[in-house]
């Protein structure tokens, strides 16, 4: 039943985006626009099934750099929040840092990767880390700083050490924290590939939208668009996914909390 209810609440969503897409297709056929300027949905659908193995091979290569940057961001990300919550002062010193670093474009920051590291799959790695990492490292720390310290002076009080505490009251209080940034980085993390792939590299759905681009081929483009927002949403699913697996606590509070408000 609540599958259904979920499905019934976006079928609204659904038909409007259906009403969009045939106006839009009957105006570009109506108007007569240019391909180039304007392709009609037909067209732009077109160009992704004829193009889909290429399409499939420049995903690849951007998956591998947004699952590399996401990675590295989760460990950074995770060993900076820890290292802030147990040393006060290097919170205080790093967290208005991080803060500030956020006034700083990737745009700017990612020539100077290229500089430093050359052309590759390091530097898209690196920029797409770097776009991840703010949002973890701020959901980490927020996380930590609200354990219930009774809970912690409960362990403190039971001889258990510093990992103990940290394994079984912080980490899984943090948990719900952590994947609500880790939503938000994955979502960030295509668009932090691309940017890098824009910059320099071979190959990538980047590469394949400037190809498309200084060609003309707008349906092209808007496809590698399509495949975007799909990739986007792909990861965005799994680490919520990932959340539900991880976390079968906040599974039983949500299922009694519906159970409170049905009654």
């Amino acid at each position: 039943m609540k599958k259904w209810a979920s499905i019934k609440d976006n079928l609204p969503a659904v038909g409007f985006l259906i009403f969009l897409i045939a106006i839009w297709e009957l105006a570009a056929r109506a108007a007569d626009v240019a391909a180039y300027i304007l392709p009609a949905p037909s067209a732009i659908a077109m160009a992704l099934v004829d193009n889909f193995s290429l399409l499939l091979e420049h995903t690849r290569v951007t998956f591998i750099a947004v699952i590399g940057g996401l990675a590295m961001a989760i460990l950074v990300a995770l060993i900076l929040a820890i290292a802030m919550d147990r040393w006060k002062p290097l919170k205080q010193a790093l967290y208005p840092v991080l803060v500030i670093s956020q006034a700083i474009p990737i745009f700017a920051l990612a020539p100077l990767i290229l500089i430093w590291f050359g052309a590759g799959l390091l530097p898209k790695v690196l920029i797409v880390a770097l776009v991840c990492f703010f949002p973890l490292a701020v959901n980490l720390v927020e996380g930590f700083s609200q354990v219930d310290p009774e809970a912690v002076d409960l362990m403190q009080t039971m001889q258990a050490n510093r990992w103990m505490i940290m394994s079984s009251v912080q980490l899984p209080f943090a948990m719900p924290f952590f994947f609500s940034g880790l939503k938000i980085a994955a979502t960030y993390s295509v668009l932090g590939a691309i940017i890098g792939e824009w910059l320099a590299a071979r190959a990538g759905l980047g590469i394949y939208m400037l190809r498309a681009m200084h060609s003309f081929r707008t349906s092209h483009l808007f496809a590698s668009i399509i495949v975007v927002v799909i990739l986007s949403l792909t990861l965005f699913k799994l680490v919520e996914l990932s959340g539900w697996l991880a976390m079968p606590w906040q599974r039983e509070s949500n299922n009694r909390l519906n159970k409170a408000n049905n009654k």
